[in-house]
């Protein structure tokens, strides 16, 4: 492994994200707008993608890709892709919050989780914080995304610490602060779903949509424990 990518894991490992410019080609921000055109205009995103198979092509692309590869690790299975664009129609803010649920096929034969409900014909469980580490998300900007386009914000290192309360989570962006992610068309963020995030609405009066592939490991290490 080359010194830049030990570098790249080591800061990916401390803060929990990256920022990987121009990881989409022409090609395949083609193909993601078709994807994107594929949800119902009356929705704002979809969960299910993944169920295309023109999502199942991007994501093994992005497994390929070596900069994406270096931070995917043993973590190169998608098992998600959703989509959703903050537009001025339909424009929204996502208070403090880490990504605990998983599509239960995802767990395969796990005890471990706590079941949860079902949205868009999938059922999603809550693993416990051991498993969700194993995870990796990686998120594909369509549009450019600015300070006032609802970027994400991000607390640092708080991947860290576990599955946090809400008072807990307070905390600890009051504490360590928050950092806004502004992306470019074809940029990729690659983030641990236990970092802290947030985002505000958008005020920019632009589109700001987004593809999130969920990686994870090939199987799941379902022994262990918190």
């Amino acid at each position: 492994m080359s010194t830049s990518e030990d570098l790249a894991l080591a800061s990916f490992a401390e803060i929990g994200y990256a920022r990987v410019p121009r990881v989409l080609d022409a090609a395949q921000l083609e193909l993601g707008e078709a994807l994107l055109s594929s949800v119902p205009s009356s929705r704002a995103g979809t969960r299910t993608l993944l169920a295309d198979p023109r999502a199942r092509a991007l994501a093994q692309a992005l497994s390929a890709e070596p900069r994406l590869a270096t931070l995917l690790g043993d973590a190169a299975r998608a098992i998600q892709c959703t989509a959703f664009a903050k537009a001025p129609e339909r424009n929204w803010l996502v208070g403090l919050h880490q990504d605990l649920s998983l599509p239960t096929e995802a767990l395969g034969d796990t005890g471990d989780a706590d079941a949860g409900a079902a949205k868009e014909g999938l059922r999603f469980a809550q693993p416990p914080a051991a498993i969700l580490q194993q995870l990796v998300a990686v998120r594909l900007h369509l549009d450019d995304c600015g300070a006032d386009d609802g970027p994400l914000r991000v607390v640092p290192g708080s991947h860290c610490d576990g599955i946090l309360e809400h008072t807990a989570a307070l905390a600890l962006r009051d504490a360590r602060g928050e950092h806004a992610c502004l992306l470019a068309r074809g940029d990729a963020l690659v983030f641990r779903p236990l970092l802290l995030h947030a985002s505000s609405k958008s005020t920019s009066g632009r589109r700001r949509a987004v593809l999130h592939f969920l990686f994870a490991p090939a199987s799941l290490d379902h022994s262990a424990r918190d």
